[in-house]
């Protein structure tokens, strides 16, 4: 009986199913997307923040572009209404303008552990915005959830300390934290009228919004003199960290339901956090870790709630 089960748990992984290959492709996903924390705190030391990220998506942009010209789900945009356009093109604006440019540069002043807390506080946002713009009301699992949350960020935080550059990176945080929200909810509003594609709606908004973040980092930042390896972070968060991660989890979701994609997607919290310990010498005390999980759990507990 032992060997037959080792037998059918090897046959498994030499030929997963496609549930697991999904599961695997997802896992492999959230893992380059937390590696991206890590090489935009190095990337930081030479590239502006609103430079840096305009680049970034504006490079993603244009490795989308031609894959998605070639498809039909183009063919969704014709006929759009003036309101429909302006839908699309203010989900540009908050999901890459505002909500990257915030997250860029609230990397600059916060540790990537911290960033990545305060972002994951984005859920419980939506829940409470969706009881009002969308007429979703939260369950008593997602007060709850929310509650826990919160306690977990106290925990983490306590006792607060914080100076002129902290304060600079928290403000940015929360603004990436409402932008990102907001962005959440509109993205629903867009994709729930069933005329849109997927596709469209991701290369459009993201062509727009990384317009404007370039053009903003421009202005404001300047273009500095890039090295090799800095090139090469900027055209591997494109390539493969955004066009090809993006793609692939797109891809998943055709076959993981909902509260799966959410749990796995909850596993960067601590994904970020080994990565950022490990290359950015970043460390958590016993109580910030305490406070961490206590966070981790509310935000799923309100996802699980939410996508269920």
């Amino acid at each position: 009986m032992l060997y037959n089960g080792l037998h059918d748990s090897i046959i498994m992984f030499e030929h997963p199913s496609p549930h697991v290959r999904a599961v695997l492709q997802a896992l492999f996903v959230t893992f380059l997307w937390s590696t991206s924390w890590v090489l935009i705190r190095i990337g930081l030391e030479d590239i502006p923040a609103l430079t840096f990220a305009g680049l970034r998506y504006g490079l993603a942009f244009l490795c989308l572009l031609p894959f998605a010209l070639r498809s039909r789900q183009f063919r969704s945009l014709r006929g759009l209404s003036a309101g429909d356009w302006a839908r699309l093109l203010l989900l540009g604006l908050l999901f890459y303008s505002v909500t990257q440019g915030a997250v860029f540069l609230s990397l600059f002043y916060q540790p990537a552990m911290t960033v990545s807390l305060l972002l994951s506080f984005t859920s419980i946002i939506v829940a409470l915005l969706g009881l009002f713009l969308l007429g979703e009301r939260p369950t008593p699992g997602q007060w709850a959830g929310a509650g826990l949350y919160l306690a977990g960020v106290w925990i983490y935080f306590h006792p607060v300390a914080l100076l002129g550059r902290d304060v600079i990176g928290l403000v940015a945080a929360v603004v990436g934290v409402l932008a990102n929200a907001l962005s959440s909810i509109l993205g629903r509003h867009v994709n729930r009228g069933g005329t849109l594609e997927p596709t469209a709606v991701t290369v459009v908004s993201m062509g727009v919004g990384a317009a404007v973040l370039l053009a903003g980092g421009l202005a404001v930042q300047g273009m500095p003199r890039l090295t090799l390896a800095n090139w090469a972070i900027v055209v591997w968060l494109a390539v493969v960290n955004s066009a090809f991660a993006f793609t692939l989890w797109n891809r998943t979701l055709r076959t993981l339901s909902a509260m799966e994609s959410s749990i796995i997607n909850n596993t960067m919290l601590f994904q970020i956090a080994l990565l950022a310990w490990a290359f950015l010498g970043e460390r958590l005390t016993g109580r910030q870790v305490v406070g961490m999980g206590l966070a981790a759990l509310g935000t799923l507990a309100v996802q699980i709630r939410k996508r269920s």
